[in-house]
């Protein structure tokens, strides 16, 4: 029987963005599933924020921890959060997808109060998990939280 690798020993093997997620949140959940049929080439990894490897990835950059309300996208050592996040993530979407950086444009204090907003509601409107689910097995290798059960 070999051990799991620690969530640190998985973040340094990863080479490519890393999407961080709420988990319970199906808003957020909609968004991965998104973001795995558009993304054919499978750039993207996926971590729940409540996993091991995204708490090592929120310390790394010293994010909250608890309380944060957003997605991340991990590039390198670089991240962005908020819309920042969600229009970055989408250059590595098959086309057309990529053309939506022109939203770049409009000031981040204005993209992100619209961003707030729905994250402030979006487990009123849209629900949440008691937990994050189990991904799919054509998935699951994109997610980087060995938490997961392999069956």
């Amino acid at each position: 029987m070999t051990d799991s690798p620690t969530a640190e020993e998985v973040v340094s093997r990863v080479d490519g963005p890393i999407l961080l997620f709420d988990g319970v949140c199906n808003l957020c959940n909609a968004t991965v599933r998104f973001v795995v049929e558009n993304d054919s080439a499978g750039r993207v990894s996926f971590a729940p924020l409540q996993s091991p490897v995204g708490q090592v990835l929120l310390d790394r950059f010293d994010l909250p921890t608890e309380t944060l309300d957003s997605v991340v996208l991990i590039e390198g050592d670089d991240y962005s959060r908020k819309s920042d996040a969600a229009l970055r993530v989408a250059r590595y979407l098959d086309a057309p997808l990529p053309a939506a950086s022109v939203f770049e444009v409009v000031p981040r204090p204005l993209r992100d109060v619209a961003y707030d907003m729905v994250a402030e509601h979006r487990y009123r409107v849209f629900g949440r998990k008691d937990s994050c689910p189990i991904p799919d097995p054509e998935t699951r290798e994109r997610f980087l939280d060995g938490s997961f059960p392999t069956e």
